[in-house]
């Protein structure tokens, strides 16, 4: 997401602050951006034991190492005021609380609090095979409807952030376009495979479900799903196959 531009972590001010906390920082994609942008120490707190170590281990020589911890979200291993700067990113929408989250990031956190949240509901799908825009939306809608916590939380992460009682100092929308097109990576072809198999829908049966999609409209959509990754496929092999999906996320800064 941060490959070619940083603009979205401006109101961050980054180059001002000395100690900076990612939660959630799973494998550190965005514990290495703050790391280069922050002349402070930066740290990274997961829950996950594997995601930490992966972290630890990625950097290259050229980048600084990544100094990370192991934490909850919702009870930090950390003081009061450890911090000027507590940050996540796609961290909230997954949470069943989010609150007591940023409640807990304004504990530590003598500064900024900031959450780099996506709408999941307004993602968009531009593709050369028309019908995959279509398919793509019905199982978001039905995915949406299954899950238990707030995956369109970014649009709304204001709110959030005053319930937790935080000054809300900014909030921005900002675009991030995933394209796939030749030559093709190694991941957009393992997409294309999960498509085929229906793999992608099969890990999410369980929740889509939870909502009011039947299971004889789950088998019908996943069938769907497996032409729709066929045609894929066929494209790729043509190097005519091109998709864009645009994912909407907000960057919302508080005040403690």
């Amino acid at each position: 997401m941060w490959a070619d531009s940083t603009e979205a972590l401006e109101p961050l001010e980054l180059e001002s602050r000395t100690r900076v906390l990612d939660v959630g920082c799973g494998s550190g994609e965005l514990t290495r951006v703050l790391t280069q942008e922050c002349p402070g120490t930066v740290i990274g707190c997961d829950v996950d034991r594997a995601l930490l170590e992966h972290a630890r281990t990625a950097s290259t020589a050229a980048e600084r190492p990544l100094e990370v911890v192991r934490g909850d979200a919702t009870r930090l291993p950390f003081a009061d005021d450890s911090f000027d700067l507590v940050v996540c990113q796609a961290l909230l929408i997954n949470l069943p609380d989010p609150v007591t989250a940023l409640t807990e990031f304004a504990r530590v956190s003598s500064g900024l609090v900031a959450a780099v949240e996506p709408d999941n509901s307004a993602v968009t799908v531009e593709s050369t095979i028309p019908r995959e825009s279509v398919l793509e939306a019905r199982a978001r809608r039905a995915y949406l409807e299954g899950i238990e916590t707030d995956v369109t939380l970014g649009a709304d992460a204001r709110s959030r952030f005053t319930e937790a009682g935080l000054e809300v100092v900014a909030s921005e929308r900002y675009d991030h376009d995933r394209t796939i097109g030749p030559p093709y990576g190694e991941c957009a072809m393992i997409d294309a495979r999960r498509k085929a198999t229906g793999a992608g829908l099969a890990d999410d049966r369980a929740t889509m479900l939870e909502g009011p999609l039947t299971g004889e409209e789950y088998d019908a959509l996943r069938g769907q799903w497996r032409a729709l990754g066929r045609d894929v496929i066929e494209q790729m092999q043509a190097g005519e196959y091109e998709r864009t999906e645009t994912v909407p996320f907000f960057v919302t800064v508080g005040s403690v």
